[in-house]
């Protein structure tokens, strides 16, 4: 798993054409209109429009994939996930979270608009997000929504990426150790990433050992994204990134690149990545593009 991966080959193609179907799922899900609320629509749509590589819709598709569900159902819980990711980088942008006017290469919702209409396009993102998952075109057994809402809302809630943020704003006045930092980064990045790799599991029905294959999986996953994140805040640009770099390490924060030194940060991630793969072999070769992803995602430059 040490050669560069470029976003190209099998798993570029699978990605793009992800990207291309969620964003089409999202500009059909997302409000618009010229009522009172439009600039609401707009906040909330150039927030989630155009965003990224789209890893978590990603994982979503492929883990349903693995069960044979539905594709527009997939695509529906793919967006609404990435609704909620968007959300959650709306508010960490924030000047009273991690304050950063530029999030994937252009101004930060409370830039190009302003703070109070950024907070409301995150509020309404994260309901809009629950509102999809409920609706009856996500899946025909309201007991599968009901798992997805009650799983998505402990992920994304208090014991999860909110509570793994609050760390994170703690952890300026404080020295966490290497467990605590990773406690943190499993709250913050990797519940939500988890999540998305169970969800496939959730909307196929699958046995409990298949779920919980899929949610090792993304914790490991999770893990070694934000290890990536953080060797590439060290070493990347703005220009690169889309964000600012080394603001963690201005903030006097820890992350585990700085506690373990970035040789055995990247062991440490490579070592997550080839645990991660081996969840997967309980699903053989359907499980193809979920190993891909893990190399990719240990060898991004951006």
């Amino acid at each position: 798993m040490t050669a560069p991966v470029a976003l190209q080959g099998r798993l570029g193609a699978a990605m793009a054409e992800a990207a291309a179907a969620v964003e089409a799922t999202l500009d059909r899900l997302l409000p618009q209109g010229e009522d009172a609320q439009a600039r609401l629509y707009q906040a909330m749509r150039y927030a989630a429009l155009g965003g990224g590589k789209r890893i978590r819709a990603f994982l979503v598709l492929e883990s349903a994939g693995l069960f044979n569900v539905a594709r527009r159902c997939a695509l529906r819980v793919a967006a609404a996930v990435e609704m909620l990711h968007a959300y959650s980088l709306v508010h960490d942008d924030l000047p009273a979270m991690d304050d950063d006017d530029f999030r994937r290469g252009k101004p930060s919702c409370h830039k190009a608009f302003d703070e109070a209409t950024a907070i409301l396009a995150g509020d309404a993102l994260q309901a809009l997000a629950f509102e999809v998952l409920a609706e009856a075109d996500t899946h025909s057994d309201p007991a599968v929504r009901c798992v997805l809402i009650a799983s998505l809302g402990a992920a994304s809630g208090a014991r999860g990426m909110a509570g793994g943020q609050m760390i994170d704003l703690l952890a300026e006045d404080a020295q966490l150790s290497e467990h605590e930092v990773t406690r943190l980064q499993m709250l913050k990045t990797g519940r939500l990433i988890t999540w998305c790799c169970e969800a496939g599991a959730i909307l196929g029905k699958a046995a409990s050992p298949q779920r919980l294959a899929l949610a090792h999986y993304g914790r490991d996953v999770g893990l070694a994204f934000q290890i990536a994140d953080d060797i590439l805040d060290e070493t990347g640009t703005r220009e690169q990134l889309g964000k600012t770099p080394r603001k963690d390490a201005a903030a006097g924060k820890a992350t585990l690149v700085s506690l373990m030194g970035l040789p055995r940060a990247k062991a440490h991630m490579q070592f997550l990545a080839e645990q991660a793969t081996g969840h997967l072999s309980t699903f053989e070769g359907k499980a193809d593009l979920l190993r891909d992803l893990v190399s990719f995602v240990v060898t991004r430059r951006m």
